[in-house]
């Protein structure tokens, strides 16, 4: 039997010295064994380094996850042939890479920003691509500032702890008073998904938090401490869901009891509220978490704003790309855009203008671009992926 640390070099995460050694330590030694039996049964090597990331990030601390980022510059290493940049699809979690590279349309001189700059995947990409450019990558995980910031290391690149939503003072603060792109990513990112302790997740049990910054208001006070009224409205506005009364009602009368703690006991309440037939397609607890953390992060209220600062910093010609994943934040984006390439703002049955507004914008493309085949089967969480792109004028 391979001592651990050699499985991993056969899979081509030891790379880089002592990063196998350092998962080797965190993670049971038990599930390598499972994993080389997978892997001489012709699973597939994209499946068990999949199930090898999920084990790391559910149990190894959070030095094995800043070691483990590199492991996307590994691969090319190791002897998988086609299967590399799969493997790095699955790795990393980046949505609709190419299509934002090309919707951003680089330039090697250009100034960048990444507003959700998570675990630096489309940050590194476009850094890449710069020569005398510059990439600001901006996020609020003080997690994702400490990963991001090892992965682009030597690049033209720098990370700051802050709101996308704050984007105008940022460049400010730099020095900086345009940018050629903007990119967001939106919504909660895979790391924070995938690590249990965030309390993002419906599928594992976990204190109740969905803090992206790690600071403020928690899904904990919101659930035990608002109204049934206010539980109601940002169930119906924030997850569109049916059931928010009833799901509301069922909270209230839980809490009563005793304090609602953690995720499983969030998502046993769900379930509880929402009739059987409803329960058999699709997991109930979706629209109930992804309502409370938009509620924990004011999702909306920065989207708003990092829309109008982001459009005001481009420079004439200089693109804004928008990944959404859910109908909510797709349409605030969608009818934001459309209202800078409008222009005028007359009544239709005006003979002629007499705003005076001209478009702003136009649009790159008509419709959303959405993942690939090829994609889709890396990353499955793509499948909900839009991106959106407009050029300043």
């Amino acid at each position: 039997i391979l001592p651990v640390h050699k499985l991993l070099v056969l899979i081509g995460i030891d790379a880089l010295p002592g990063v196998g050694v350092l998962i080797a330590e965190a993670v049971p030694e038990v599930f390598f064994l499972k994993l080389l039996t997978e892997l001489r049964g012709g699973t597939g090597i994209v499946h068990a380094v999949d199930r090898l990331l999920h084990v790391i990030i559910r149990i190894a601390a959070p030095v094995v996850l800043r070691g483990i980022v590199a492991v996307g510059n590994i691969l090319t290493a190791a002897d998988v042939g086609e299967d590399v940049h799969r493997i790095k699809a699955v790795i990393h979690r980046v949505q609709l890479i190419q299509q934002c590279l090309d919707g951003l349309d680089i330039k090697p001189d250009g100034i960048y920003f990444d507003g959700t700059c998570g675990g630096a995947g489309h940050s590194r990409e476009i850094a890449k691509r710069l020569t005398t450019g510059r990439l600001i990558g901006i996020d609020r995980d003080p997690d994702a500032v400490a990963v991001a910031s090892e992965r682009l290391s030597g690049l033209p690149a720098q990370v700051v702890r802050g709101n996308y939503s704050e984007i105008k003072q940022i460049a400010d603060d730099l020095g900086i008073c345009g940018a050629d792109g903007i990119l967001l990513d939106l919504g909660v990112s895979s790391y924070q998904l995938d690590n249990s302790e965030r309390g993002f997740s419906y599928h594992n049990d976990a204190p109740l938090d969905m803090r992206m910054s790690k600071e403020g208001t928690s899904a904990r006070d919101i659930v035990n401490e608002y109204s049934k009224e206010q539980l109601t409205k940002i169930l119906y506005e924030y997850g569109e869901e049916k059931f928010a009364p009833r799901i509301a009602e069922t909270i209230i009368k839980r809490r009563s009891e005793k304090p609602v703690e953690t995720t499983t006991e969030l998502a046993d309440m769900v379930r509880d509220s929402i009739p059987a037939k409803f329960r058999r397609d699709k997991n109930p607890c979706k629209k109930t978490f992804q309502a409370i953390r938009i509620a924990v992060n004011c999702e909306f209220d920065h989207l708003d704003r990092a829309l109008d600062e982001g459009f005001e910093l481009l420079k004439p010609g200089g693109r804004f790309c928008i990944i959404t994943f859910h109908s909510l934040e797709d349409r605030i984006v969608k009818q934001r855009f459309a209202g800078w390439c409008k222009g005028c703002t007359c009544p239709p049955d005006f003979p002629v203008c007499v705003c005076g507004n001209k478009p702003k914008g136009r649009l790159v493309c008509r419709k959303p671009l959405e993942a690939s085949e090829e994609e889709l089967e890396a990353n499955p969480r793509s499948r909900s992926a839009k991106l959106r792109i407009i050029e300043k004028l």
